[in-house]
């Protein structure tokens, strides 16, 4: 793999990201658009989980939740996060940060309705990061909720819906020979992006 020089980046992150990010699918890596989302509460405590991308464009990068859930509960206290994409097939990891605020309700409708009636069931039933006393609790939930249901579509519940990051700062890594990785910084100005290296 060569060397990333400044000359070759883009002006604009977003290309750079797709540019990767679709090199990572064609490489047939597993879960290209898994991503850690780190989140903190309101007294500064880190927390980070795996969730997936479902969206990207020049708006930010969007991901579904429960909105009663752990990671909902310290982005409404601390509306800023990171996300990182680690590809080691390809020897590559992007971090994103940037505030991150609610996706409307007719987006999250329409990724609702696209989901599988199974994902909607587990979705509307649990009470995600509650403490359960068992598995055949939450059973026994989505076979009420799917009974209730049987000849209709399933609501997309309040408490469930998107979020859409938008970036302040990129960060691309690449693997180098003798840990002389390559990194490169992009951060938002009020005419553009600010692109600067970082010492590996």
């Amino acid at each position: 793999m060569d060397p990333l020089i400044r000359p070759d980046l883009p002006t604009d992150p977003l290309l750079l990201f797709r540019r990767w990010f679709e090199n990572a699918a064609a490489q047939g890596l597993e879960n290209p658009e898994a991503m850690t989302l780190a989140t903190a509460s309101a007294a500064g405590r880190p927390n980070a989980r795996m969730v997936l991308l479902k969206a990207y464009d020049r708006r930010g990068f969007v991901f579904y939740s429960n909105y009663q859930s752990q990671k909902a509960a310290e982005l409404a206290a601390n509306p800023y996060a990171a996300l990182v994409f680690y590809w080691r097939g390809i020897r590559r990891q992007i971090r994103i940060s940037g505030l991150v605020n609610r996706t409307s309700t007719a987006r999250s409708d329409a990724y609702w309705y696209s989901r599988s009636r199974g994902s909607q069931l587990s979705a509307a039933a649990s009470p995600q990061s509650q403490p359960v006393s068992d598995r055949a609790t939450l059973e026994a939930r989505i076979e009420a909720l799917d009974a209730r249901y049987a000849d209709q579509p399933i609501p997309r519940p309040a408490h469930w819906g998107g979020y859409l990051l938008t970036p302040d700062s990129y960060e691309f890594w690449q693997n180098g020979h003798h840990r002389l990785h390559d990194r490169f910084r992009y951060v938002r100005e009020q005419r553009g992006w600010r692109v600067e290296r970082l010492a590996p």
